[in-house]
């Protein structure tokens, strides 16, 4: 199974960037990696996604515009590139891969109960 493990979380102004970054061990056998997010007294929440073979990439609505997923298949590394941060975007990030490849498309590929390995987090804290 593939190991995920995410680093760059830390704190920033409203408004800022950020980028955090999550390793993958091996090429994931579903195919792709994800970023979720996870606030207090808030449920998981899917930010994007992408196919680390071909680049195709989704977005929730609420970060559509400010933040970037991009792979760099080289470094088994995939980004979230984070801007105009806002406190709403305070939370623990997670990257996440699908057992097998997911027969939803488009931002049905982010609902986190289909995502079967995960990493530990790393927090973003955006202040006012």
């Amino acid at each position: 199974q593939v190991q995920l493990r995410e680093s760059g979380g830390g704190s920033v102004q409203a408004g800022e960037s950020l980028r955090v970054s999550c390793v993958y061990s091996r090429f994931p056998s579903g195919r792709m990696v994800g970023w979720f997010r996870q606030g207090s007294a808030k449920g998981r929440e899917g930010v994007a996604t992408i196919f680390i073979d071909g680049d195709r990439k989704w977005y929730s609505d609420s970060v559509k515009g400010r933040f970037t997923i991009s792979c760099d298949r080289s470094k088994n590394t995939v980004y979230l590139d984070m801007n105009n941060l806002q406190p709403d975007d305070s939370a623990m990030y997670f990257c996440a891969s699908p057992r097998s490849p997911l027969t939803v498309r488009g931002a049905a590929q982010l609902r986190p109960e289909d995502y079967d390995y995960w990493g530990q987090g790393t927090q973003v804290t955006v202040s006012s």
